[in-house]
């Protein structure tokens, strides 16, 4: 007798390598994200803030966010929770609705003035910051620009203080401040090797009750400029000018 046994067939080889293969090519390629893209998500995670559905914490974290995203799937949940655009949104309340429709006037400021500061503290360190549209500057904001630039738009803001006080400190870097007509600007700031002061303006007398702006602080190889300018949606002079009759200087 033999005792040669017969052969068992071999298992068939599997492949790991040609199924994923297939998977991979099966799963479409995340679409990249363009720069008009995170700024139409940036629009309207400010309309969110304005319409107080975010606080500025989370606002912050949402627009750092939104500009490291580089794909549509990271920029999706960032307003996932937000209605979309053409959703209808609550009919303003008639003061509210003539305070930011209208244009700045003696008759208008007194609705514009008293509540609660939107944010006070904005800063910015190899990047920037932007308040703008429709806030409530605090009694006292401190505005840092380091290596970096921010911009305060005033034009649409209401005031938690007839008197509200501006603190900037740029290093390198640089702060706009932008003011409707008819408020009163006072530039008390310290530029070293930098631009910060207020120059004389006939075009921009106080109207009677309106807030006033005091601006503050240290510009070192750095700049705060400060200019007059129609709120938007009104047509102000050829080249908005700044407070000394000219264009504001900034030097970054």
């Amino acid at each position: 007798m033999s005792d040669e046994r017969p052969e068992k067939p071999l298992p068939e080889k599997t492949s790991l390598e040609k199924p994923s293969l297939e998977k991979a090519a099966a799963e479409p390629p995340a679409l990249r994200a363009s720069d008009a893209d995170r700024e139409r998500v940036v629009d309207r995670l400010r309309d969110a803030v304005a319409e107080g559905r975010l606080d500025m914490e989370e606002f912050e974290e949402r627009l750092e966010a939104a500009y490291k995203s580089r794909t549509y799937a990271e920029l999706e949940p960032l307003t996932r929770d937000l209605p979309t655009t053409d959703a209808p949104s609550p009919s303003p309340s008639p003061s509210s609705s003539s305070v930011h429709s209208a244009p700045a006037s003696s008759s208008s400021w007194p609705d514009r003035i008293g509540g609660t500061g939107t944010s006070a503290t904005a800063v910015a360190v190899m990047s920037g910051f932007q308040r703008k549209g429709r806030w409530t500057v605090p009694a006292r904001f401190n505005a840092v620009a380091i290596w970096g630039g921010g911009e305060l738009d005033l034009r649409e803001a209401d005031f938690a203080e007839r008197e509200v006080v501006i603190t900037c400190v740029a290093v390198m870097g640089g702060i706009e401040i932008t003011v409707p007509p008819g408020v009163e600007v006072d530039v008390r700031g310290i530029g070293i090797m930098g631009a910060f002061d207020q120059g004389k303006s006939l075009e921009n007398r106080p109207e009677p009750g309106a807030p006033r702006v005091v601006v503050n602080g240290l510009a070192f190889w750095g700049g705060v400029a400060v200019k007059v300018k129609q709120p938007k949606g009104l047509k102000g002079p050829k080249g908005s000018k700044g407070l000394g009759g000219d264009e504001p200087r900034k030097e970054l």
